[in-house]
């Protein structure tokens, strides 16, 4: 007699089943979470603050980060779809008539989650800061060049945190403006008014001034003492520097900082991020039996319970990371806490299905190998 071979016709057809689901269903949650954050940004876009050159490479990255957080709930949904199905199909009548039981079906499933778990897991880790590092600085690079890029033809314009205000009748190719309306307060406090045939923005070496040409200059109160009427061939107006520091979120924070850290904050985002991977098994674990745990229920039926599950897991997390920032709990305990719950559950819907002897014969064997 051969060898049995190391993956069977079973653990190929499941495999493959669950990579197509995984991926629909994967595209499905992105699209529908990206949509939501892209909006935000087209905002931006619309007021000035982001240009539109760096529009495509934002969605790319929200595309990376939103697919490295939610591929736990995709797998967890693919599992649950895929096996219920092959119930629902009486496949699984099939492979249980054939010797197959439960060690069958996870043995084909953990054949394609383990290593996604390992791939998740750098990630995770490494991807996924560089992905929000990435959108941080191109959107804080935009927010400090939104002077230049905001200028247009017939509105008025706001910069400056309102200290200036401007109005461009028309706009050339190269960027030089004509017709210039413009109200200054300047630091003083003093409101200035000045018209001009044409400006341009410019960079000199202390800062972004609007140089002005061929215009008029009013200051302060008709009547009094310090009322200013001026006319000018050139006139410069600095625009106040934003600040080029970038306010790093902590998903940004490179992995090897968090290592070498030993702040609390920190030490939670690690947590967070080993989350991704380790949810990956353990919501698999729950998905198998889950999958026949209401047979005459229905597909719907067990997608409600996995949709409990998964959002009392997403919570528990939330507040998992939350108890250890505040030091309610050891930070220890908040990074297996919620995973002895997840597997207990699983036992439980295992014991539920097969019985305590069954449980307890296959821990045996794992113990004995």
């Amino acid at each position: 007699m051969g060898r049995r071979p190391w993956i069977t016709v079973l653990d190929k057809m499941i495999m493959r089943d669950l990579i197509k689901t995984l991926l629909a269903v994967l595209t499905v949650i992105v699209v529908i979470i990206v949509s939501r954050k892209f909006i935000r940004i087209l905002d931006k876009a619309i007021e000035g603050q982001v240009s539109n050159e760096t529009l495509l490479t934002i969605l790319g990255l929200k595309i990376v980060t939103a697919s490295i957080a939610f591929l736990p709930a995709a797998l967890f949904m693919a599992v649950l779809m895929v096996l219920g199905r092959m119930y629902r199909d009486q496949e699984m009548s099939a492979v249980s008539s054939a010797g197959g039981g439960a060690s069958t079906i996870y043995r084909a499933v953990f054949l394609l989650v383990f290593p996604l778990s390992v791939v998740s897991t750098g990630l995770s880790m490494y991807v996924s800061p560089w992905a929000e590092a990435r959108t941080e600085a191109l959107m804080q690079q935009d927010e400090q060049s939104a002077d230049i890029r905001g200028v247009a033809a017939g509105k008025f314009s706001e910069y400056s945190q309102g200290d200036l205000v401007f109005y461009v009748e028309k706009l050339g190719k190269d960027k030089k403006m004509h017709k210039i309306f413009v109200q200054h307060r300047q630091r003083n406090g003093k409101l200035a008014i000045i018209n001009a045939e044409a400006g341009r923005l410019e960079d000199l070496k202390d800062g972004r001034y609007m140089i002005l040409e061929q215009g008029e200059r009013i200051q302060g109160q008709p009547g009094a003492v310090d009322y200013v009427i001026e006319n000018f061939a050139e006139y410069a107006v600095r625009l106040d520097e934003k600040s080029s520091v970038i306010n790093m979120s902590r998903e940004a924070i490179p992995m090897k900082v968090l290592k070498s850290s030993n702040a609390i904050r920190d030490i939670a985002e690690l947590q967070r991020r080993y989350s991704i991977p380790l949810s990956m098994i353990f919501l698999t674990l729950l998905a198998v039996p889950l999958a026949q745990s209401a047979p005459r229920g229905g597909v719907y039926g067990n997608m409600m319970v996995a949709f409990l599950i998964y959002f009392s897991y997403g919570n528990l997390i939330r507040v998992s990371q939350s108890w250890v920032i505040n030091e309610t709990i050891p930070a220890w305990l908040g990074g297996v806490g919620v995973y002895w719950i997840l597997l207990l559950v699983g036992i439980g819907l295992l014991i539920k299905l097969y019985g305590w002897q069954w449980v307890m014969m296959k821990i045996r064997e794992k113990v004995a190998r």
